[in-house]
Parts: C-alpha cells; sequence; structure tokens
C-alpha cells in the first residue's frame, strides 16, 4: 500500500503492483462508481468528491470512493477540506491495456441504448 498525503491526513492506495483485475472489475460493476469514472475520464484531472451528485446517502457514497481507492481505479487526496479524485488512468493501462476505455466504451454505448428504449 501506498498513501497520499497532505497534512496529517493519508489514504492508502494500491501500489500498482498490487493491483488486481478482479478488484478494478468488481470497482467498476456497480452503476454508480462506474458513472463516477466515467465523470472522471471525461474530466480529465481531478474532481472534488462534492462535484459528484450521487444517488445514494453521504455514507454510501463515502463507501463507493473506498471501493474505487481500495481497488486502485482512483488515486485521492485531499487539497484543503476537499478530497480530490483522480482516475489512475496510467496504471490501469499500463496494467490492463485496453480495458478501460473498453468498459468506459460499453457504458457509453448503454447509456445511448438504454435512452432510446
Amino acid at each position: 500500500m501506498t498513501t497520499a498525503a497532505l497534512g496529517s491526513r493519508t489514504l492508502a492506495h494500491p501500489a500498482r503492483d498490487a493491483v488486481r483485475l478482479e478488484a478494478v472489475l468488481h470497482a467498476l460493476s456497480d452503476p454508480v462508481r462506474l458513472s463516477v469514472v466515467l465523470d472522471l475520464a471525461a474530466a480529465d484531472g481531478e474532481l472534488p468528491c462534492s462535484y459528484f451528485d450521487l444517488p445514494v446517502t453521504k455514507s454510501t457514497t463515502t463507501h463507493h470512493f473506498r471501493v474505487l481507492r481500495e481497488s486502485g481505479v482512483v488515486q485521492q487526496a485531499y487539497r484543503g477540506t476537499a478530497k480530490m479524485n483522480a482516475l489512475r488512468r496510467a496504471d490501469l493501462d499500463a496494467l490492463f491495456p485496453g480495458l478501460l476505455d473498453s468498459v468506459l466504451g460499453a457504458a457509453r454505448l448503454q447509456a445511448d441504448r438504454l435512452e432510446h428504449v
């Protein structure tokens, strides 16, 4: 595990070599978490947790971000009072070439298909 720290607040993240395919797939399998990853991919940078208007309680939102962080899908760091989130695209692309783009592309196609049903 590695940690991201600013001040006294640290968050544990798996090192690149510790990221497991099954954990990434599990994290991406939830629609709420997948929507977060889609937003992060579109932003191409950091977004605060407060950016996301998720259809779940605050405690469940915290759980979803923890799953994404602990699986190695996102990097989180405190910037002042905000917890910032960034997609670990470089790590995921190096470990699982094409996976992230395939999943995100399939999610977008599904959203378009369901929108027209």
